[in-house]
């Protein structure tokens, strides 16, 4: 691996774990970046790297949350716990079902994202008060902790979004404590699925450490810079996140 591709692939870790840290989606700048610089190996290395890169950050970006804001803890332990199982079995099914047929729809829900945050500009810049009833908590726990792991470790991307989305929707959660609460549950998944690509042996570990660190880093600067700027940022980052992955998918599909 030349100089250059080494400086790529750690530049794009880097601001990976900035995004990831905001609102998630920085799986759009590190695993292409990934792409590139193992084309010489199959696709599950940089997916499989990806994975070992992202729980760094995504754990290092938990924690600086949990130090400034005070996550849902008594949703997301148990959810962050079956995120694990769900990730691992997603991945584990990952080579059953094609991507091809996944993306359209991916697409329409995070047009349907977009479309929400936009036509509601209040959401998410407040805490909303919601009746925590036992059906609430309970969906609150298995929606992100079994459909959007699942959904993680099967194929991915916007997987930060969904979360964000999950918990301002559930729970009546601001845009910066539904992050914070998105990462524990990241952190879970990412674990999950590296379980299953590392026991398969496909999992570039140096390379990977590298990235990972790189990742901390961004992540540390990206939750710090969402709790300082609060709310109105976040949704900002959502929007231009959730643009990028339905044009990021829409070329995966057409081209």
């Amino acid at each position: 691996m030349q100089l250059e591709q080494i400086a790529l692939v750690l530049t794009a870790a880097l601001a990976a774990g900035w995004v990831d840290a905001v609102v998630g989606g920085g799986g759009l700048i590190q695993l292409p970046a990934l792409m590139v610089v193992t084309s010489g190996q199959p696709v599950t290395a940089a997916l499989a790297t990806n994975k070992l890169a992202s729980i760094a950050g995504t754990s290092s970006a938990a924690y600086a949350y949990l130090r400034r804001t005070e996550p849902d803890l008594d949703v997301t332990g148990p959810a962050g716990l079956i995120a694990v199982l769900s990730a691992a079995g997603g991945a584990a099914c990952a080579s059953l079902i094609s991507s091809q047929l996944l993306r359209p729809v991916i697409m329409a829900v995070l047009l349907g994202v977009a479309a929400l945050v936009v036509l509601r500009p209040d959401l998410g810049r407040v805490p909303r008060p919601v009746r925590r009833t036992r059906w609430r908590t309970a969906a609150a726990i298995l929606v992100p902790g079994v459909l959007i792991a699942g959904y993680d470790g099967l194929i991915g991307p916007g997987t930060g979004t969904f979360l964000v989305m999950a918990f301002t929707g559930l729970l009546g959660a601001d845009f910066v404590r539904a992050s914070a609460n998105s990462k524990i549950i990241n952190a879970g998944t990412n674990l999950g699925a590296l379980i299953v690509f590392a026991l398969q042996g496909h999992v570039l570990w140096a390379l990977g450490l590298a990235m990972a660190a790189c990742n901390v880093v961004g992540a540390q600067l990206g939750a710090r810079m969402a709790v300082k700027r609060g709310a109105g940022f976040v949704r900002a980052v959502l929007l231009c996140v959730v643009t990028a992955l339905v044009l990021k998918l829409a070329h995966d599909q057409f081209a």
